[in-house]
């Protein structure tokens, strides 16, 4: 027995070191889901900000008119610098009768149900309605009951006062109208992204086809509704700063040359300076399908070949960035995004770069189908099953993606002694043509939760892992976060839902397992000189390692929600300790070494996680028996 547990402390301490270091390839971050009212991300308890872009509408309807939906006329009511009509109902002129505006989510299928609260300030009056039960309401306070029925949300400004206007509206997911204020964030969506070590933004900042040019037309906090310029870049910092991940930033193809330096600046002054950042030029620049390409290709240098005319706009980016951290380069990750199947454009992109003036360069690490694939399910039509779907996706990744990759690698890491990450990757099974309807879609659907999606997924990860030197790490930021699935449009998220997915993910969610499985570290949560707000302070966890109990004890600063759980090295949920309200003042918590249900675990390292607000923390704990 004395043996036995030598071993074991041997094995354990291993392990510590192990997930203490880089000890794997491939850290593994992800790209976020964008803005929308219909998509499955909800990262916001406030669902207002991502409610759909004001829609005008007649106030009464007009017998003979056309009354329509929408009728367009959004551009000719006066709003507020945050997107609130400053009156209404208002006359328009055109107009079949006076209007006012409504909003939408058409999706709450991937909402939760039960009591919303909406408060607001001003004078007016709000209506709620398709999938949205009024149940009470006064002024400025709407308490409404949502129950999934027809797939849509509607929020109505029937009447705002001029002078006092219908303003700064929050529409709030159950049971968070007591802690919005100190955590926007909704715990599902934080709780799942938390193994995730790098986030990237390109979505969240809506970058492709992007209309921000001057400093000012950036999203702002206050903004109504981010589905229309992007998330703001505070929210950015915010997220990156609780659960201390870098952040990868895509700055607008259209900013000047002020605006990207006091982007930079935002981020240098508001960012954990222990954080790295990503700084990435636009997205895709090579891509035809966005506008940020034809900009490039129309305003560069006309004497210049393409795509050796872009290159001075990623130049200018990484200098101005250059310059704004002076002394701290340290901090910033210069990446060069490159078309990972076009080596000739990837070869003429960063062979043009000034040397030592960016880091690395990006492809993106997908799989998807050849030629060949294509024909093959074009041929089996509505008969395909998830099977042939998923034996040709790995027969693309054989003959093309690996092939890709390992030309980059070659042609550029190794001669440019430079770190080869990935922007994007994942699966990439979409319809030939893309957006259309064939008759192989659902197989497409199919194949994402099949369980060797899984195993194609390890196959991948293993493979890039291959093009990694000896004693580095490379980066896989997945695309993406959480989305639904589409057989026209590709299913992109690793998961569907925040709200109704849960551990083990195997079944429901393979891709999203598998990137638990690879996660290669997890941080030990806020360090003492985090300029996060200090709610919470953890006193002691003892002894550690443990045999038969383990005390956690902590002190809270004010009344909030503390919830503490456990999980295992993977990210798999084992035992929730607490989550409930506490008052402010010190507090324990006891764990006997159990699960849930009480069956004692085996030897190993777990991984406490706390949330007390916005506070959140990982400690590492050892079972050791």
């Amino acid at each position: 027995m004395r043996l036995q547990k030598f071993l074991i402390c041997i094995l354990i301490t291993i392990t510590i070191r192990q997930l203490s270091a880089h000890h794997c390839p491939l850290e593994i971050g992800t790209n976020l889901a964008g803005p929308s009212d219909w998509g499955a991300e909800w990262p916001f308890v406030n669902i207002m900000k991502y409610s759909r872009q004001w829609m005008t509408f007649n106030l009464a309807w007009v017998d003979g008119g056309e009354n329509p939906w929408d009728t367009r006329l959004l551009d000719q009511i006066p709003m507020d610098e945050n997107g609130y009509p400053l009156e209404l109902p208002i006359a328009v002129a055109g107009a079949e009768t006076t209007q006012v505006i409504r909003t939408v989510w058409a999706n709450t299928a991937t909402l939760k149900e039960g009591n919303y609260m909406v408060l607001y300030d001003g004078e007016g009056i709000i209506d709620i309605d398709f999938d949205g039960k009024m149940i009470s309401q006064s002024p400025g306070r709407i308490e409404f009951d949502m129950k999934y029925k027809d797939n849509i949300l509607g929020l109505s400004i029937m009447e705002s006062r001029a002078g006092n206007p219908v303003r700064n509206i929050r529409v709030l997911l159950p049971g968070t109208e007591l802690t919005y204020r100190e955590n926007p964030w909704t715990e599902e969506w934080l709780e799942k992204l938390g193994p995730f070590q790098v986030l990237r933004f390109m979505d969240w900042g809506i970058t492709n086809d992007s209309r921000l040019q001057v400093w000012n037309d950036r999203p702002n906090v206050e903004d109504y509704t981010y589905t229309t310029r992007g998330v703001p870049y505070e929210c950015m910092i915010n997220i990156c700063n609780l659960k201390q991940a870098d952040a990868w930033v895509c700055v607008p193809h259209l900013a000047d040359e002020e605006y990207i330096r006091k982007m930079a600046c935002l981020f240098r002054d508001s960012l954990n300076p222990s954080l790295t950042i990503y700084v990435e030029y636009s997205n895709e620049i090579w891509n035809w399908m966005f506008n940020q390409t034809h900009y490039c290709y129309e305003n560069g240098n006309p004497d210049t070949d393409w795509p050796e005319r872009i290159v001075p706009f990623i130049q200018n980016t990484m200098d101005i960035w250059t310059d704004v951290f002076s002394g701290q380069t340290d901090r910033i990750l210069r990446v060069v995004g490159v078309q990972a199947s076009w080596q000739d454009v990837s070869n003429r992109i960063v062979f043009n770069m000034r040397p030592g003036s960016f880091d690395a360069f990006s492809p993106a690490a997908y799989f998807g189908f050849s030629e060949a694939g294509y024909d093959a399910l074009e041929q089996l039509g509505s008969t395909a099953t998830a099977e042939d779907v998923l034996f040709w996706a790995r027969e693309a990744m054989l003959t093309q993606s690996c092939v890709w990759i390992k030309s980059q690698y070659t042609s550029i890491a190794r001669k440019l002694n430079i770190p080869l990450v990935y922007y994007e990757g994942g699966q990439h099974l979409t319809p030939d043509p893309f957006g259309s309807d064939q008759p192989y879609n659902q197989a497409l659907m199919d194949a994402q939760t099949h369980p060797d999606m899984y195993h194609l997924y390890q196959e991948w990860l293993d493979s890039l892992g291959t093009f990694v030197p000896e004693g580095q790490t490379s980066l896989f930021m997945n695309f993406s976060f959480i989305s639904n699935k589409s057989g026209k449009y590709g299913s992109w998220g690793v998961l569907e839902s925040q709200f109704f997915q849960h551990p083990p993910y195997h079944e429901s969610a393979p891709k999203y397992q598998v990137l638990l499985d690879n996660h290669c570290e997890m941080e030990s949560g806020i360090p003492p000189n985090s300029t996060v707000p200090s709610l919470f302070r953890l006193e002691s966890v003892s002894p550690n390692p443990f045999n038969q109990c383990i005390v956690i004890q902590y002190r809270l600063m004010k009344k909030c929600i503390i919830r503490i759980q456990l999980v295992d090295i993977t990210g798999r949920s084992i035992a929730t300790l607490i989550n409930t309200d506490q008052p402010p003042g010190k507090h324990r918590v006891i764990w006997n070494g159990c699960g849930n249900r009480q069956i004692p675990l085996p030897s190993g390292v777990y991984i406490c996680r706390i949330t007390a607000g916005a506070f959140h923390q990982n400690v590492r704990v050892v079972l050791l028996k």
